[in-house]
């Protein structure tokens, strides 16, 4: 049912030309109720989690960004190793629930359309996590949206990307729309360095495919 609500709205507003409005729709239409959103488990992302858990990273003195931050749950996660992290969403909704959620938060919250991004983010975070942004895009929107994101890491600086995955062979399915791995490519033609690509199921029932990809941008020359 809760699928069904979103790709209803999905559909209705890809076909009026408004690619991007139904995340509004959706988080209004929720009215706090999180079992409307699909990727609203209300928990760290576990792709993110066992990431940061292995890779032991440190965020003193940095600054982080959370592409599409939702309900907040990962970039909270990000705060605790000391980024000073910035979470934005396209939906007003979606923030506000944020700061009802963790109204103690260190993370900045902020309304903000991905694709119309202030220019001084460019190339000015040290971190920057996409996780299920993507794969709720389609079409030229996912690879411009790709471009948006790589443009936010600093020299130096890391991508995770945390992704719903399909083969090549698979059908395209129904939102949320799973990537192919030629589509991750598309970070390296933006100038980031591919440094780790995984392909995992996760404990959903039946399990799904995911992708979990680090890039890293190249760092300022000596």
């Amino acid at each position: 049912m809760t699928r069904k609500i979103a790709r209803k709205l999905a559909k209705e507003y890809i076909e009026r030309g408004d690619p991007t409005g139904w995340f509004e729709a959706l988080y209004s239409q929720a009215a706090g109720d999180s079992s409307i959103i699909p990727w609203a488990d209300l928990k760290v992302n576990p792709g993110l989690d066992e990431w940061l858990d292995r890779s032991r990273i440190r965020g003193e003195g940095k600054k982080a960004l959370k592409v599409g931050c939702g309900l907040g749950d990962d970039a909270e996660r990000l705060a605790e190793p000391g980024f000073e992290v910035t979470a934005f969403d396209i939906a007003p909704s979606a923030i506000e629930w944020c700061k009802k959620r963790f109204p103690a938060s260190r993370v900045s919250y902020l309304v903000q359309d991905l694709f119309h991004a202030p220019p001084e983010w460019e190339g000015a975070f040290d971190f920057v996590l996409e996780s299920y942004t993507l794969q709720v895009l389609t079409g030229p929107l996912r690879k411009r949206a790709i471009e948006c994101i790589s443009s936010f890491v600093a020299p130096g600086g890391t991508l995770l990307v945390v992704a719903r995955g399909r083969e090549i062979t698979d059908p395209p399915g129904e939102m949320p729309w799973p990537l192919i791995r030629d589509e991750l490519k598309e970070f390296e033609s933006q100038g980031l360095k591919e440094i780790l690509l995984e392909r995992y199921f996760d404990q959903e029932e039946p399990p799904v495919l995911r992708f979990r990809a680090e890039y890293a941008s190249p760092g300022p020359l000596s």
